[in-house]
């Protein structure tokens, strides 16, 4: 089976949250849920502080913890790798946002439903990456196949930070990370 993801250059991201405002119209969601997150970070004490950005969404994993405990089977995993939610199957149970130790999919309060990123699926039948990686002006994105990402960007990637979550859920995202954001969640910023 392909496996396909997301690449994430933690060092050029500034925090812009375009990513996240481009995912949120593409995907025409209201007031509450966002499948891209953008969180900031300080770590350490003045004078000696330190902050970063996080760009997050589904790791598309290899073992997704939200379809294992999907008590409808309204998510599953596409021959690509992508794992995508069914919404005529969805009861809104809240399930899969529980089991996910990464934080995704989310409730959208006003259907009821899980909401979930796939991709972009159906942009990416258009020849088109996903609207995120697209949107990103400082270009800290990318879509594809795991390995021709690692082959691209290098070995030096990790597949999660201490700010994302941790889990053993074989995510598929490949991050670049900065030194800072390997050792310390930090204090979440509102910024």
């Amino acid at each position: 089976m392909t496996r396909i993801g997301f690449y994430y250059d933690q060092t050029c991201c500034a925090g812009c949250k375009t990513c996240q405002v481009a995912c949120k119209d593409k995907n025409r969601l209201g007031i509450g849920p966002v499948l891209r997150k953008v969180t900031s970070h300080q770590v350490g004490a003045y004078p000696a502080v330190k902050m970063y950005h996080v760009s997050a969404s589904c790791n598309h994993c290899d073992a997704p913890a939200c379809m294992a405990k999907c008590p409808t089977g309204a998510i599953a995993k596409n021959d690509d790798g992508t794992v995508v939610r069914d919404a005529e199957a969805c009861i809104g149970c809240s399930t899969c946002v529980n089991a996910c130790p990464f934080g995704h999919p989310a409730i959208d309060e006003t259907t009821g439903l899980s909401v979930k990123c796939d991709g972009c699926a159906a942009w990416r039948e258009a020849g088109y990456l996903p609207a995120c990686v697209e949107a990103c002006p400082y270009r800290a994105l990318d879509f594809g196949d795991v390995d021709e990402l690692a082959a691209k960007y290098g070995a030096d990637l990790v597949h999660t930070l201490p700010a994302i979550g941790e889990g053993d859920t074989g995510p598929s995202t490949q991050i670049k990370a900065r030194p800072v954001a390997l050792t310390d969640a930090g204090a979440p910023l509102v910024l």
